[in-house]
């Protein structure tokens, strides 16, 4: 029997990829739980820049104000999540509703 990994190591692999990172941040956008979309967050910085510490030195934030921000009671600003999206090269684009 081949042994399984932790889905937290099956999860990272998968948003290693780009386009399946920007998914998964669309999907938890998309959903209007704007937890779930910190947590998507936090995942795919986990996953794709060795996490909070590494982000927050890529979007010139501190880890205290990302990790405020990405908490269950953080209320992220638009520039701050735009700095966040843009050191996971995500972007956040608008679409009309179908």
């Amino acid at each position: 029997m081949k042994a399984s990994r932790p889905f937290d190591q099956t999860r990272n692999a998968f948003l290693q990829d780009k386009e399946a990172a920007a998914l998964y941040v669309e999907e938890a956008l998309a959903s209007g739980d704007i937890d779930a979309f910190k947590l998507a967050l936090k995942h795919v910085a986990q996953a794709r820049s060795g996490g909070v510490a590494e982000l927050a030195e890529k979007s010139k934030l501190s880890r205290e104000q990302l990790y405020r921000t990405l908490s269950p009671k953080g209320n992220p600003r638009l520039d701050t999540l735009h700095k966040v999206l843009k050191a996971l090269d995500l972007r956040i684009s608008i679409l009309p509703q179908t």
